[in-house]
């Protein structure tokens, strides 16, 4: 994937989209073949996800502190912030999942 095409698709998770749901029952034909019986298509609304936004938003701030200029100190504060985010990030998901 492209970089462009990565922040699209974390724009579109940041600020939430609509989808199609299609769910299709199958039965059998005398031969024992699946024959499509039955096709639904809902559109399913997806919320705005707000760690999504939360990162995209720490990102624009990030670009405008201009990290050339951060001492090796900052820069490692920073590196320690981001770990403990995608630790925190990892935990609530695994919670989320169970």
């Amino acid at each position: 994937m492209k970089e462009e095409e990565i922040k699209q698709a974390l724009l579109k998770k940041a600020l939430g989209f609509e989808s199609d749901e299609i769910v299709e029952e199958y039965t059998a034909d005398e031969n024992g073949k699946p024959i499509l019986s039955k096709r639904k298509i809902t559109k399913k609304s997806n919320p705005p996800d707000l760690n999504a936004l939360r990162f995209l938003l720490e990102q624009s701030q990030l670009s405008d502190d201009d990290i050339s200029n951060m001492t090796d100190k900052q820069l490692l504060a920073e590196k320690e912030r981001l770990i403990k985010l995608l630790i925190e990030k990892e935990k609530d998901d695994e919670d989320g999942n169970l």
